[in-house]
């Protein structure tokens, strides 16, 4: 059986890296979206578009060291997270900022298009409160990835505040003003609004808590799991563990809350769909 989580950090230094992948394995985890965590997590400061190429290409390296030494199919996706863009733009200026993530985000799109990642992101805009200009400026900066993704026919993952439906409806507008494909835009630790994403064409990456999974199924399979794994030892299976995806996955399907369509649905065809790679 194919398992995949859509989002799932590794970090070398804080965390247990390929240890948390096998334990995905174990658990009968076989495919996993290994997403850029930030230039500062890497060693790499953060503070010039330089920073944030070098910590994708890092990224990269990591995602590699996983086909190589584990059994697990990892896919990169790189980006500049909301959170770096917030603090540059305090630390050196808005327009400084602005300019040096967007470099970073056209690295990204060039490591799509060369097949070492599979997407663009996390990006997007912070879960927290930030002046009107940030906020606004993370906004144009998600757009922009979008239209990059765009370009290179490749999916982004989008990081933001909690979402409802209101706030798919306005992502809705966003994907159609940047021309991307919807499908290929993924609203990552996304609540179970499977529907509402369904509405607008985005694709919903649910976080795998085991009432999340029961709300979503009840609207239907078009929708991922993840657990957003942050891999620090500091703060053990935040924000989900390795083997949630798998166990539930398998409970679920053991006791009749997903058919066998349901599992191939959300861990074969979406994500090949979104990603546009076969998932074997």
């Amino acid at each position: 059986m194919i398992i995949w989580d859509d989002h799932f950090h590794v970090d070398p230094y804080h965390g247990l890296f390929l240890e948390a992948v096998k334990e995905f394995h174990r658990a009968g985890g076989t495919h996993l979206v290994v997403v850029y965590k930030t230039a500062h997590d890497y060693g790499f400061g953060g503070m010039k578009a330089e920073d944030f190429m070098k910590a994708m290409d890092f990224h990269v390296g990591l995602v590699e060291k996983i086909n190589r030494e584990t059994p697990v199919k990892a896919y990169a996706v790189v980006g500049v997270h909301p959170a770096e863009f917030d603090y540059l733009a305090r630390e050196k200026g808005l327009e400084y900022a602005r300019n040096e993530v967007m470099k970073a985000l056209e690295y990204a799109q060039k490591l799509c298009l060369e097949g070492k990642a599979i997407g663009i992101g996390e990006i997007g805009r912070p879960h927290y409160e930030v002046p009107p200009e940030i906020w606004e400026a993370s906004v144009e900066l998600m757009k922009y990835g979008m239209a990059l993704a765009k370009e290179a026919d490749c999916a982004v993952q989008l990081h933001t505040e909690s979402f409802d439906e209101a706030k798919f409806r306005e992502l809705g507008r966003y994907v159609k003003e940047a021309g991307i494909k919807p499908y290929r835009v993924v609203k990552h630790f996304s609540p179970p609004l499977v529907k509402a994403a369904e509405e607008v064409g985005v694709f919903p990456s649910v976080i795998a808590s085991r009432k999340n999974i029961e709300e979503a199924i009840k609207q239907g399979n078009r929708f991922m799991m993840e657990t957003d794994y942050i891999d620090d030892r500091r703060r053990p299976g935040a924000v989900l563990g390795p083997k949630t995806v798998p166990k539930i996955t398998k409970a679920f399907l053991q006791n009749g809350v997903f058919t066998e369509e349901d599992v191939h649905k959300i861990h074969v065809e979406n994500p090949g769909k979104v990603y546009g790679v076969e998932v074997e």
